[in-house]
């Protein structure tokens, strides 16, 4: 049995009685039922992805998906494709948005290299490198079924290594030139939608390149003909390294029963995948913000996602998970520094 296989395997539902304990001393906690919205939630589901009444997320890790993309050769993008590879090294340095807002967050960060074109020659990266980039889906699949396999795989393989190491939170990010043109050719083939509906300016696109992103994206799915109801026929086709690998994260997290932040755009087009290879993923994703992409809400309700920011952000990188660790770390705050009105010797009124 593949490694992949015996993931999906593991995945379980989330713990009702756990749920339902938590709800419990939330709707006795000093305050008026309710009163804290999102922030009530989110405690909830963390009790039931772990079992725990109590959860605690005072391990957390952003993990960084890296690779090109082989439509670039479109110009479909408005940033050289060689700009992958250069913020894949400032990213593991730290010194980027998502490096900013993961050390405020106190979280880690892990930047795996799945299929960067040339060498990064920066020592914090982890080389999972499947090959430089993948092929230009307008002419034909974009990899291989078993390259999509060994990439999902590598997602599993780091978050697993992350879990074993204690991380009790688990962020999505990603870089790559070109990987907003992929994630809206996943949307498109699982919502129906034409491109010109859900396709934005990713990285300042100009209107004419726009267009170009546009008939790129429907070219590309008339060539391949994905079979959404093969996940991995839709993301060997027309999807990337990065968004496979954040995918396999995402197995992982459900697998192990370790909540997993969906950051932007892009990683809510993994987490598509994700949920079409094993439904039950959706209640271990915790989604952080409303990004400004414009395909993004179509992507969010394709999922049934509440997401809980909204600050006009598309930056991606998972800076969305960094922003939203802090919220969710409230929320255990929440559920271990109040009391109940027990606990207080006071009679409700």
């Amino acid at each position: 049995m593949s490694l992949l296989q015996e993931t999906i395997q593991r995945i379980d539902g989330l713990q009702q009685d756990a749920k339902s304990e938590a709800q419990d001393r939330i709707n006795n906690l000093v305050k008026p039922i309710g009163s804290l919205g999102k922030v009530e939630n989110i405690l909830v589901q963390l009790a039931g992805i772990t079992g725990n009444p109590y959860p605690k997320v005072d391990n957390k890790v952003i993990i960084v998906m890296a690779s090109d993309n082989g439509v670039c050769e479109e110009g479909i993008a408005a940033a050289p494709q060689a700009v992958t590879n250069l913020m894949t090294g400032f990213i593991s340095e730290g010194i980027t948005g998502v490096g900013a807002f993961a050390k405020q967050a106190g979280a880690d960060l892990v930047t795996v290299d799945v299929g960067v074109i040339g060498q990064v020659n920066y020592d914090k990266i982890l080389n999972r490198r499947i090959k430089e980039s993948t092929n230009n889906m307008i002419k034909g699949p974009a990899m291989t079924r078993e390259d999509a396999i060994k990439a999902i795989e590598i997602g599993i393989e780091t978050a697993r290594d992350e879990i074993n190491k204690g991380r009790n939170l688990i962020g999505t990010g990603e870089i790559g030139i070109g990987n907003t043109t992929t994630s809206t050719a996943i949307l498109s083939v699982y919502s129906g939608l034409d491109p010109i509906e859900i396709t934005g300016v990713g990285a300042n696109l100009t209107s004419d390149k726009l267009e170009n992103k546009i008939a790129v994206i429907r070219k590309s799915i008339e060539v391949n003909s994905p079979n959404k109801n093969d996940a991995i026929d839709v993301v060997s086709k027309v999807g990337g390294f990065d968004i496979a690998g954040m995918a396999g994260v995402m197995l992982a997290g459900a697998a192990y029963r370790v909540p997993v932040v969906i950051d932007g755009y892009i990683s809510t087009a993994a987490a598509i995948i994700a949920t079409h290879l094993e439904p039950k993923v959706r209640d271990f994703l915790i989604c952080s913000h409303s990004s400004n992409e414009k395909g993004a809400a179509t992507a969010s309700d394709l999922l049934n996602f509440d997401t809980m920011l909204d600050l006009n952000m598309r930056l991606g990188e998972g800076t969305g998970s960094a922003i939203m660790f802090n919220i969710i770390e409230a929320a255990t705050y929440m559920n271990n520094e109040m009391l109940t009105f027990q606990e207080a010797g006071i009679d409700i009124v």
